[in-house]
């Protein structure tokens, strides 16, 4: 049976998309993004939690994602859950993030920001 790693977000960026370069010229971007949970809890009291999540896009939708977006934007990524391991201090740790291949503006800033929607082609949605 085939698997599938599959994540939709929407939510609000929590700082600008940062771009950096491979060392072999790939560009890829970076940025958060913050979903909020709302729920009643059991004594009937509205409650809420903040999830961060941490995004990577890669080739043209990089690009497109370093121009038009800015932190407090609502946005929608679609991608997949890719987790990197390292080593620190001689421990394991592990950086789990969303590899977007697709994003679309949900908010507009003006009447001239036209709604973005952007997809990546499957072979620059990663590095790795």
């Amino acid at each position: 049976m085939p698997g599938l790693n599959r994540v939709q977000l929407i939510g609000y960026l929590g700082r600008d998309p940062e771009t950096r370069f491979t060392p072999t010229g790939k560009q890829y971007t970076t940025f958060s993004v913050a979903v909020t949970r709302r729920w009643k809890g059991s004594d009937g009291e509205p409650k809420e939690a903040t999830d961060w999540f941490n995004i990577e896009t890669w080739g043209r939708l990089a690009e497109i994602c370093q121009e038009y977006l800015s932190k407090g934007r609502l946005v929608y990524v679609e991608g997949r859950l890719h987790t990197d391991r390292y080593e620190q201090d001689g421990q394991t740790r592990y950086f789990t993030k969303v590899i977007a291949s697709q994003m679309q503006i949900l908010d507009r800033r003006s009447e001239e920001d036209p709604a973005l929607e952007a997809s990546a082609p499957p072979e620059d949605s990663t590095e790795g």
